[in-house]
């Protein structure tokens, strides 16, 4: 285990001296810092698996970082399945490793909650829905926009949220509702209240910004946290902004775990807690701009502890300051890539090499295209390419890793130069040590609630899922707008252009009234409240720049010859690849929900957010994981203590 807490001395965050919170791990006492997670806290202390699976008793430790994998989950003051990247740590926590299934155990005379809740056991929540449709239970699905705890419970928007509210003061309806505070979301609450609107913004972290502007958290006292961003200075304007709205009111910690027509169903405290406060709140408009996670591709190894995908990575450097490794080697495709391991080197990290798996010459004619979107990255591609070459980390076209080896823990991998279709060429083959490994193919769509809400879905510009959408970005649902990562993947610059586009066309459909004029209560924002025509024509040019960069990083079919019959696709149900393949051959599988019965690939916690998209690939069979009516995890016992409510 070579993950580590960057030293304090020289960060360019120049971060301050947090304040020791003491903790207990598998019976021994631990220090760990205040505002960091448990997995920050555990990989810190030298660990990098804390669960084994059901099956197989494989180690498990951080894979996703956001909460879609399931494959972090631990015990925590005797309560099961809490997700580890998403979990805050509180003074006196009792953190216990979690062997396969487990059942509450409460510690004699310790509160087995963090939420504000009555302190006692919770029963076992453990009813599954075949059709991955109905997954309410204590080992319930993925990540959604439930997220960590905070010191004080919801977050202060000055560093995270101003408007902030608990349950007592939460208003149960609001003109717009938008779900997600990443780049898109928050330029749709912005564009909705200063339409006039009354905008409750929902989302799971502790602090505005998303993935993309991921913040540190405040108990580390950053002084210089604008250095491990690109565009800080924009986004606090905005961060700020948000905070002094007096139409705009955010729920931190707060996710949304399903959809019924214009009210939605919400929970709000700590992640995977028992005692979190469920409750209805109902839009006359919606926004949802819920995001994407990484996609992974599998290949032999690739769920041995030490294996991350790419934002596991950089959300663990940006948002924890830990470093996953001291020797790390990132790989996949796209120009994600490039930031990641920006991030990888601002934590101590040595890079030792980036494998881009498309070749130079599919790369060059991708950007080619369009030549005025490539010239519009120029200059940031000059930034990265200095920034590797200071560093001499070597950038390879066509190449990437197709095994990682180890026992307990990923020690070396096997990397091997791709053809123009991302087949393996015979004889390329080597051999490099490393104590992690990186991965990033792309995005897979966060669409749950969109799906519940009924939203036609297309093909986005990378061939994966997206939600249909019209000029003003309403979705095919009447009131149900869609900005960001939903609509096809495309950066955060086409992200906050639809959010701008949505969240305006949300406040008129609302009937908003009393729209500010240009630029009030928004002195020192120096993006501004674009137009209605100035906000659509930033829309096309970052649809343009999606369409260059699938035509430049596309995912090709060669990816189906990294695996073998052995290779674990399904991480959580561990479905191999030949499990899979049998089903199909020997039972005729057609659709996707038939093979999950099957097979039980995308039965597990996940419900197949990691894994459905390979498995439909493999088979030619289309994808249905992303029909989840229950979106994000959620306690039975909170339900049934809600119930006079529902």
């Amino acid at each position: 285990m070579t993950a580590y807490l960057r030293p304090r001395d020289g960060d360019p965050a120049r971060v301050g001296t947090p304040t020791p919170v003491d903790i207990t791990v598998d019976g021994e006492p631990v220090t760990a810092l205040a505002g960091q997670t448990v997995a920050a806290a555990l990989l810190s202390t030298g660990r990098d698996s804390w669960r084994t699976t059901r099956i197989a008793a494989r180690p498990r430790g951080v894979f996703c970082g956001i909460g879609a994998c399931h494959d972090c989950l631990v015990i925590v003051n005797g309560t099961p399945d809490i997700r580890a990247c998403q979990r805050t740590i509180q003074p006196a926590d009792t953190i216990t490793t979690q062997p396969g299934a487990a059942l509450p155990q409460p510690a004699d005379g310790h509160r087995t909650v963090e939420a504000p809740a009555p302190a006692h056991a919770q029963p076992r929540e453990t009813a599954r829905d075949t059709s991955a449709t109905s997954h309410a239970q204590a080992r319930e699905t993925a990540r959604g926009t439930s997220a960590s705890t905070h010191a004080q419970p919801w977050a202060d928007l000055a560093s995270g949220s101003s408007h902030s509210a608990s349950t007592s003061d939460v208003p149960r309806v609001a003109d717009v509702v938008v779900v997600g505070a990443g780049p898109a979301g928050i330029a749709a609450a912005l564009a909705a209240a200063d339409g006039g609107a009354s905008v409750t913004l929902i989302d799971d972290g502790r602090s505005v910004g998303g993935q993309f502007n991921r913040q540190l958290p405040v108990e580390f006292g950053a002084r210089r946290a604008g250095r491990l961003q690109h565009g800080w200075k924009g986004f606090v304007t905005q961060r700020d902004r948000l905070a002094r709205h007096e139409r705009i009111t955010h729920l931190a910690e707060t996710s949304v775990w399903a959809m019924e027509g214009l009210r939605l169903w919400v929970q709000q405290g700590p992640a995977d807690s028992a005692g979190r406060q469920v409750f209805a709140v109902d839009a006359k408009a919606i926004v949802l701009a819920t995001g994407a996670y990484d996609r992974v591709l599998p290949f032999p190894g690739w769920d041995l502890p030490g294996v991350y995908s790419a934002g596991a990575a950089q959300a663990l450097a940006k948002g924890q300051r830990i470093a996953v490794g001291k020797r790390v080697l990132v790989a996949g495709t796209g120009p994600f890539l490039l930031p990641v391991a920006e991030s990888l080197i601002g934590v101590g990290a040595e890079v030792v090499e980036l494998l881009e798996a498309n070749t130079l010459r599919t790369v060059r004619r991708g950007w080619l295209t369009n030549p005025l979107v490539a010239s519009s990255k120029f200059r940031e591609a000059l930034g990265y390419g200095a920034l590797l070459a200071k560093h001499r980390i070597p950038l390879r076209h066509g190449w990437t890793v197709v095994a990682a080896h180890g026992t307990d823990h990923v020690e070396a991998v096997t990397v091997v130069r791709l053809d123009d279709s991302w087949q393996p060429i015979t004889g390329s083959e080597r051999r490099i040590e490393v104590d992690a490994v990186c991965l990033g193919f792309g995005f897979t769509a966060q669409l749950e609630l969109a799906v519940s809400a009924r939203c036609n879905l297309t093909t986005g510009p990378d061939g994966g899922p997206a939600v249909v959408v019209d000029a003003h970005q309403e979705t095919t649902t009447p009131a149900v707008f869609a900005a960001g990562e939903l609509t096809g993947i495309g950066g955060a610059d086409l992200a906050a252009a639809e959010g701008r586009v949505a969240g305006a066309a949300a406040a008129h459909h609302a009937g908003a009234s009393t729209p500010d004029p240009p630029g009030a209560g928004a002195a020192g924002d120096r993006e501004g409240l674009a137009g209605a025509m100035g906000a659509r024509e930033a829309v096309v040019r970052g649809r343009q720049f999606a369409e260059v960069l699938a035509r430049a990083y596309p995912v090709r079919d060669g990816w189906r010859a990294w695996s073998t019959a052995e290779t674990v696709v399904c991480r959580c149900e561990e479905v191999t690849r030949g499990e899979i393949d049998a089903a199909v051959a020997g039972r005729g599988v057609q659709d996707g929900r038939a093979l999950k019965l099957s097979s039980r690939a995308g039965l597990g916690m996940c419900q197949g957010r990691v894994c459905s998209r390979t498995v439909g690939a493999l088979v030619g069979a289309p994808e249905s994981s992303m029909k989840r009516p229950i979106a994000v995890p959620v306690r039975l016992r909170d339900l049934a203590e809600a119930q006079e409510d529902l």
